[in-house]
C-alpha cells in the first residue's frame, strides 16, 4: 500500500463536555447534583480524571447533598463520599481489569458464550447499575487470530466488519429498545467506558448504540496508546437514498468528504484502498411468464377447448411426484462476488468498476437458500412419506381394539368426539382409488431403477405389486386412520373376489409359477390366487377344446404306444430294453405353498412324530406324476430308465458308456432302490402312462383359490396392519431410492443405512403381540425416515439445479449434510438446534458459467416490476446487497500523524476507514477516524 499525499489535518472529533479527557484538573462528579465550587490541584489526562476519586492527601472532597457552608475535609480518603458516576466508572474498570487478567483462554474456561453463527467469536457480559438505569456490558473476543484481510469471511461479526476491529466492548441499557435515546446519556456512558479502559491500559474499542433501533446507529472510541485515539460513528438511511449514493462514484466522494473540508479542496489524486462484496439472489420461478406463453400458444383453441395447463412443479418428474408434491428445499441461491483490495486514485475509476462484469471478481461463493421446513424438525411440519407412515403407525396402535375390520366401519363404533379424526372420504373417492389400484396399465418411469441390497431383507410386497399399491394409496386415503383403512380394505377384497369369480387376471401381479416366500403373507396369497385364476381359465379352455375334439373324432381310435408329452431328447442316454433315445417328459410343477401352508405341514409332521415319513408321503403325488409323464414320453421305458433320468445318483454305472456305442448300458440300481418293497418301484408299477395334459393337476386351483379369498375376508385388523406397515415402509423407501441425485456418496450411504435400520426394526414386528413397545420403535423409525427423505429431496434439487457443475453440487450437498448431521437422531422430541446454515462454497472459474445460468435474464413482466438503480448487474439482475470498504493509510513518520520525536519506521496506520452496506432503498455507513492527540 502506498502512503497518501500530505493531507490537511482532519477536523477534530471532540467528545461533548461530559468527556473529561479534555478537562484535566477537575475531578469527575455526578452530573445530576448541582455544581459546587471546590479547588483541586491540576491532574493531567484521562487517567488523572479517572483517579481523582481515589487520589490521596492532596485532594479535597465534599459530601453529596451537603450545603456549601459545610467545612471541607482535608487529607482524608473516604470512598463512601465518591459520586455515583465515579463508582460506576470504578465498577467498569474492575470488570475490565478482571477480563484482561483472565485472557481469552481463561474466559472460555469460565463459561464464555459462543456468539450464535460465529464459530470464532465468544462473549462475556456483566450487568451494571447506575442510578435507576441498568446497563449490560459485553466483551466480544476471538478464540484465535484472523488474517489481515479476512473481513469478508462469514465468521466476521457485523461490528468487526463495520469498524475494522477484532475484539470490542458494547455497553447498552437493559431496555426494550436496547439503545440510548438520550444524547447526554450516551456521551456520558461512552466517556465512562473510555476512562475505565484508559485506567486499565486497554486498547479495546468501546461502542454505545444510540438513536432509534431501526437506524442501527453507534458511537465509539478506542484508545490506541499515548498518541492516537480512534473514534467511530455509524448510522443508516432507511429510505429515499440519494441517487448519487447509489453508485460507487458518489460513495467514493462521500468517503473523501470525511477528511477534506470541501469538494473544491479534493486533491488531484488520493490513494484510496477499495474492496467490495456483492451478493446476488436468484429470482423465483416466474409462472406468470409460462402462463403467458401458454396463452399465446393456445389462442387458436376453441372456447370449449382446454385453454390452460396446470403449472409445472419442480419435482414433476421425480419418483415421489405420483403421491405428493414436495416443496422445493432449495428456494434459490445467493452468489457472493468479492473484489479483493485494490487502490484507486480517482472517482472516475469507480464508475469503471461499477460497469465491470461480475466475472471479473476475484472470487465467487455460492450458498443455497434452504427452505425453513428443512431446518424445522417438529413432527408433522414436513408432509411426505414419513408423515403418512407416522399416521399409519398410529392406526397400527389402535388395530387391536376390534376383532374384525367391519367393526371399525360401523358408525356406532366411533364416539362423536373422535369422528373428525377418523373421517372417511366419500364413496366417489373410494371408487376412484379402487380404479387406480386395479389399473394394470403402469406408466413408464423416467427415473433409473435402483434396487437396494437390503430391500430383500424387508418382509413386504414388491413396489409394483397389487398389495404395495394398496398400502401406498392407504397412506394418503383420508388421514390414514384405522377406519379409513378398514373401508378401503373391504372394497379391495370385494374387487379381489370379483376377479376370482369372473376368472379375471389380477392386475399388477406378474405371471409366475412360484411364490416369493420372502414377501409378506398377503402378497404370497395374492400370488397364489393369481396362479389359481390362470389355472382355472386354462382348465375351462381345455374342457371346451376337449369337448369339441371328442365330437369331431368320436369314431377314431388312438393307437397304442404313441409317444406323448415329450419335451425333447436326453443327450447320450438310450433306453435299456430298446435301442431308442430317451425323451424328457413335460412334468407338472411342484405344488405351490405359501408360508403358512409350509408351517401347517411342519406342524402336522411334528404332530405325527415322523417328519421324514410324512415328507415322503407328501412327495408321493409329485413322484407319481413324474413317472406317469415319463412313461407317456417313453412308452418302452423301464424303471431303471426313470432312475437314470430322475435320480442319477441311484444308478451305479459299470464301465464308460458313450452314446450308442455301448448299448445296452452296463450298470445296476443302488442298494436303496434295490431293496425289497421299495416305494419308488411300487409307485412305478401303479403309475399309468399319462402325459401332463391328461393328468390331474397337483394344485387344486378351485380349492386353493377359495381358501385365499376366505383368508383375505377374515383377516384380523392387527395382522393386516402389521403387513401394511412393513410393506408401506419398504415401498416408500423403494420409491425414494429411485431418485436421481448425482450419486452423492454420503446420500447413498445414508440410504443403505435406512434400509438396514428398517430391516432390524421391522423384523421384530412379525408375530409380536405387544403393539405398545413396537409402536415406540416404529415412531422412532419414522423420525429417521423423515431425515433421510428430507436429505434425499435436497440432494435431488441440488443435482438438477447444478447438473452442469457436478463437483460444485457434490460440495454444496456435503456442506449441508455436515450441517444437518447433528439433527439426525432418533428422538421423538424436537431437537433444539438454532444454528443457521451459512456455509458458502467457492465456485471454480470453469463453473462460473453454469452458476450464472441460474440467474435467468429478466422477462418482460419482471422488467417493468422493478426499476434498476444500481450497477454491477449480473444477467440483468442487480445485487440484493453491496458492501464496500474504503480506507486510507499513512506512514507514522509523515504529515499530521508524525510523532513529536523522530521515528525511524515505515509502519502505516489506517487513518480513515468507511464501511458501506446497502441497496437502492437502504444505506448503512460506518466511519472510523484516527486522530493524533
Amino acid at each position: 500500500m502506498g502512503a497518501s499525499p500530505s493531507l490537511p489535518p482532519p477536523p477534530p472529533l471532540r467528545l461533548p463536555p461530559t468527556d473529561l479527557t479534555r478537562k484535566a484538573g477537575r475531578p469527575p462528579r455526578d452530573p445530576a447534583p448541582p455544581p459546587t465550587s471546590f479547588s483541586t490541584p491540576p491532574l493531567e489526562g484521562i487517567a488523572g480524571a479517572a483517579m481523582a476519586s481515589t487520589s490521596s492527601k492532596h485532594t479535597k472532597h465534599r459530601r453529596i447533598g451537603e450545603d456549601d457552608e459545610e467545612e471541607e475535609l482535608e487529607r482524608f480518603d473516604d470512598f463512601t463520599i465518591a459520586s455515583s458516576w465515579e463508582r460506576f466508572i470504578s465498577e467498569i474498570e474492575a470488570i475490565c481489569r478482571q477480563w484482561l487478567a483472565d485472557g481469552p483462554k481463561n474466559l472460555m474456561h469460565k463459561g464464555a458464550e459462543s456468539v450464535l453463527s460465529f464459530e470464532n467469536l465468544c462473549m462475556v457480559k456483566h450487568e451494571l447499575k447506575h442510578g435507576k438505569r441498568v446497563y449490560s456490558m459485553e466483551y466480544h473476543f476471538m478464540k484465535s487470530a484472523k488474517g489481515k484481510y479476512s473481513y469478508w469471511d462469514d465468521d466476521t461479526h457485523s461490528t468487526q466488519l463495520s469498524f475494522g476491529v477484532d475484539e470490542f466492548l458494547i455497553i447498552a441499557p437493559l431496555s426494550a429498545s436496547g439503545v440510548v435515546l438520550d444524547d447526554p446519556e450516551s456521551t456520558k456512558l461512552l466517556s465512562s467506558v473510555a476512562i475505565a479502559l484508559s485506567n486499565c491500559g486497554s486498547n479495546w474499542p468501546a461502542f454505545v448504540p444510540v438513536h432509534d433501533p431501526s437506524r442501527k446507529a453507534y458511537i465509539g472510541i478506542q484508545n490506541m496508546g499515548t498518541v492516537f485515539t480512534r473514534r467511530f460513528e455509524a448510522d443508516r438511511i432507511g429510505s429515499q437514498v440519494p441517487i448519487r449514493l447509489m453508485h460507487l462514484e458518489g460513495l467514493h466522494e462521500l468517503f473523501l468528504s470525511k477528511f477534506v473540508l470541501s469538494s473544491t479542496d479534493f486533491p488531484a489524486k488520493v490513494k484510496v484502498n477499495f474492496s467490495m462484496k456483492l451478493t446476488y439472489r436468484t429470482p423465483e420461478h416466474d409462472y406468470d411468464h409460462e402462463e403467458t406463453l401458454d396463452s399465446e400458444a393456445t389462442e387458436s383453441i376453441p372456447e370449449n377447448g382446454v385453454a390452460s395447463q396446470p403449472r409445472k412443479q419442480w419435482d414433476d418428474d421425480c419418483p415421489w411426484a405420483e403421491w405428493y408434491s414436495a416443496e422445493d428445499p432449495v428456494k434459490g441461491f445467493e452468489l457472493t462476488a468479492i473484489w479483493g483490495e485494490k487502490m484507486f486514485e480517482e472517482s472516475l475509476e469507480m464508475a469503471e468498476v461499477e460497469n465491470a462484469s461480475s466475472f471479473d471478481a476475484d472470487s465467487w461463493l455460492l450458498h443455497p437458500v434452504v427452505s425453513p421446513y428443512m431446518v424445522d424438525d417438529s413432527i408433522g411440519k414436513f408432509v411426505g412419506f414419513a408423515s403418512q407412515l407416522h399416521l399409519l403407525v398410529n392406526a397400527f396402535e389402535s388395530a387391536g381394539e376390534a376383532q374384525f375390520l367391519e367393526d371399525y366401519v360401523a358408525d356406532n363404533s366411533v364416539p362423536d368426539s373422535s369422528k373428525s379424526s377418523v373421517a372417511v372420504p366419500p364413496p366417489s373417492v373410494v371408487d376412484r382409488v379402487m380404479k387406480d389400484i386395479f389399473n394394470d396399465e403402469v406408466g413408464k418411469s423416467n427415473y433409473v431403477e435402483a434396487e437396494s441390497k437390503f430391500g430383500r431383507a424387508l418382509k413386504g410386497a414388491p413396489l409394483d405389486s397389487l398389495f404395495a399399491q394398496f398400502c401406498l394409496h392407504a397412506l394418503w386415503f383420508g388421514n390414514c386412520n384405522i377406519r379409513a383403512i378398514a373401508v378401503l380394505w373391504i372394497d379391495f377384497v370385494r374387487e379381489i373376489r370379483w376377479c376370482w369369480e369372473e376368472s379375471e387376471q389380477l392386475p399388477r401381479m406378474k405371471s409366475s409359477s412360484s411364490i416369493d416366500l420372502s414377501a409378506c403373507l398377503i402378497h404370497q396369497k395374492l400370488q397364489m390366487l393369481a396362479i389359481c385364476i390362470e389355472r382355472k381359465k386354462s382348465l375351462n379352455h381345455e374342457k371346451d377344446t376337449n369337448h369339441a375334439h371328442k365330437e369331431g373324432t368320436s369314431n377314431s381310435m388312438a393307437p397304442n404306444k404313441i409317444r406323448k408329452g415329450s419335451a425333447g431328447i436326453v443327450p447320450s442316454l438310450m433306453l435299456i430294453n430298446t435301442f431308442q433315445e430317451m425323451h424328457i417328459p413335460c412334468t407338472q410343477d411342484a405344488p405351490l405353498m405359501t408360508e403358512d401352508m409350509h408351517e401347517e405341514r411342519l406342524h402336522a409332521a411334528e404332530a405325527f412324530g415322523s417328519a421324514a415319513g410324512l415328507s415322503g408321503q407328501l412327495e408321493r403325488d409329485i413322484l407319481a406324476s413324474d413317472m406317469s409323464a415319463f412313461k407317456a414320453a417313453n412308452p418302452d421305458a423301464a424303471f431303471e430308465d426313470f432312475i437314470r433320468w430322475h435320480s442319477p445318483g441311484d444308478w451305479v454305472s459299470e464301465g464308460n458308456v458313450d452314446g450308442n456305442s455301448a448299448w445296452p448300458p452296463k450298470g445296476r440300481l443302488s442298494q436303496r432302490m434295490s431293496e425289497h418293497g421299495n416305494m419308488w418301484r411300487k409307485i412305478w408299477n401303479d403309475a399309468p402312462a399319462l402325459p401332463v395334459s391328461e393328468q390331474k393337476s397337483l394344485l387344486d386351483s378351485i380349492r386353493e383359490g377359495e381358501k385365499v379369498v376366505h383368508y383375505l375376508e377374515t383377516l384380523r385388523p392387527q395382522q393386516l396392519l402389521e403387513q401394511m406397515v412393513c410393506t408401506a415402509f419398504k415401498s416408500s423407501a423403494d420409491i425414494l431410492n429411485k431418485t436421481t441425485y448425482g450419486g452423492f456418496k454420503l446420500m447413498k450411504t445414508k440410504t443403505d443405512q435406512l434400509y438396514a435400520t428398517m430391516a432390524s426394526t421391522l423384523k421384530s414386528l412379525q408375530g409380536n403381540s405387544d403393539t405398545s413397545d413396537m409402536a415406540g420403535d416404529l415412531k422412532r423409525l419414522c423420525q429417521v425416515f423423515e431425515h433421510i427423505e428430507k436429505l434425499l429431496i435436497f440432494a435431488a434439487s441440488i443435482h438438477r439445479k447444478l447438473i452442469d457443475a457436478p463437483r460444485l453440487a457434490q460440495s454444496v450437498f456435503t456442506d449441508y449434510f455436515n450441517y444437518y448431521l447433528p439433527k439426525m437422531g432418533t428422538s421423538l422430541e424436537s431437537i433444539c438446534y438454532e444454528k443457521e446454515f451459512t456455509t458458502k462454497e467457492k465456485v471454480g472459474m470453469l463453473e462460473r458459467e453454469a452458476v450464472s445460468s441460474l440467474f435467468r435474464p429478466p422477462t418482460a413482466n419482471q422488467s417493468w416490476r422493478k426499476v434498476l438503480s444500481m450497477g454491477n448487474l449480473l444477467n440483468g439482475h442487480e445485487p440484493i446487497q453491496r458492501e464496500i470498504v474504503f480506507s486510507v493509510l499513512e506512514k507514522l513518520s509523515n504529515g499530521h500523524y508524525s510523532s513529536p520525536t523522530p521515528l525511524c519506521t515505515d509502519e502505516q496506520i489506517e487513518t480513515h476507514r468507511m464501511y458501506i452496506s446497502g441497496t437502492s432503498n437502504d444505506l448503512w455507513v460506518a466511519l472510523s477516524v484516527t486522530s493524533w492527540d
